[in-house]
């Protein structure tokens, strides 16, 4: 089985050398066209996924619906996913040193929000990539590795995956 990543962690493909890929900015927002109606009485928030290329040739990258599922609680429940306002990447060239974004508008109940798992397949030259789950919550910051924890989160949902990940790692080493 493999670890979750904390949402802004950049998870790297070993498939594709110098592939890597992130999902990051989850925040409140709203969409850029409107509210969709079935969303009515949900909270309304953003997610990006960039994929980089840090290898020496261009790779054809398609990150469309579907290829992102978005759970939201305790439970794991579906957002709602605004496919109008959400911005893919289909079938783009990401060159070597370049960046392609895809953003991503969903909605859920704000109770739910603290705990959001964002699961990402990327197709690269027509092939699948394995499914990656990035974990956070809105109201978390973004923290690159090794950075200290802010004040008053440390029982905060990033906090306990970035621990978990630690104990792993050093399980893995002993």
């Amino acid at each position: 089985m493999y670890e979750p990543n904390v949402v802004g962690d950049w998870h790297e493909y070993g498939e594709h050398a110098g592939l890597r890929v992130r999902v990051h900015r989850l925040e409140p927002a709203e969409p850029p066209r409107g509210r969709d109606d079935a969303a009515e009485g949900l909270t309304y928030f953003s997610v990006r996924v960039t994929v980089e290329n840090r290898g020496g040739r261009h790779l054809g990258v398609q990150l469309e619906d579907g290829q992102i599922d978005v759970r939201v609680g305790p439970d794991g429940e579906s957002a709602f996913l605004d496919w109008r306002n959400c911005q893919f990447i289909e079938g783009f060239d990401v060159y070597p040193l370049r960046r392609a974004t895809a953003v991503l508008y969903a909605a859920a109940p704000e109770r739910s929000l603290g705990q959001v798992d964002v699961q990402v397949q990327l197709r690269v030259e027509e092939e699948w990539t394995g499914r990656r789950l990035w974990a956070g919550g809105l109201g978390l910051a973004e923290r690159t590795a090794g950075a200290p924890a802010a004040a008053g989160r440390d029982d905060g949902l990033a906090h306990q995956v970035s621990a978990f990940l630690r104990d792993q790692a050093e399980e893995g080493t002993a």
